[in-house]
């Protein structure tokens, strides 16, 4: 996602979501992220929460570059991509940015880079943690995540402790 700094300079958020959670998992704000950027917040991801089957992704440099394709290889990971111009074809991350562009993006002036993240930080962990979806039969998403973790602590097999799918 894109947006911009008080002073007109444009930044990008590179927006990761769990379909099944329904969690937003990482919004990492940038300049211009490349792939060696969306490797870095994969692998903490991965150490996190373990590896996922499948990520879907859109058609941007910053995920078909050869340095994600090299990761996908390495970790074993499916890159998903959308057909181009069809940004319903990611439809639950096009939801949740629809969202966080208007409860997040648009309420607030970035200062710096530094502080756009830390804005956005605290608007995703109260998305996470303090606001209880429909979908999920009212619960927030990480308490939903932490159900089915319970349900099945030994997780997917994969290395994961939760059903796999994540969308950056």
């Amino acid at each position: 996602m894109s947006d911009q700094l008080a002073s007109g300079q444009p930044i990008r958020v590179l927006t990761i979501g769990d379909d099944f959670s329904r969690e937003s998992l990482a919004l990492k704000v940038g300049l211009s992220p490349r792939g060696e950027d969306v490797v870095g917040v994969l692998n903490g991801l991965i150490g996190e929460r373990g590896r996922p089957h499948s990520i879907r992704c859109d058609n941007g440099t910053e995920f078909t570059s050869q340095v994600m394709d090299q990761w996908a290889y390495w970790n074993r990971v499916v890159l998903d991509f959308i057909r181009p111009g069809k940004p319903m074809g990611n439809g639950l991350i096009e939801g949740f940015s629809s969202r966080f562009r208007q409860e997040c993006l648009n309420e607030y002036w970035f200062l710096s880079v530094a502080d756009a993240q830390q804005k956005i930080e605290a608007w995703r962990q109260h998305y996470n943690d303090q606001r209880p979806h429909s979908s999920l039969e009212n619960r927030t998403p990480n308490d939903f995540a932490n159900q089915a973790i319970a349900r099945h602590p030994h997780g997917d097999g994969q290395g994961g402790t939760k059903p796999p799918h994540s969308d950056p």
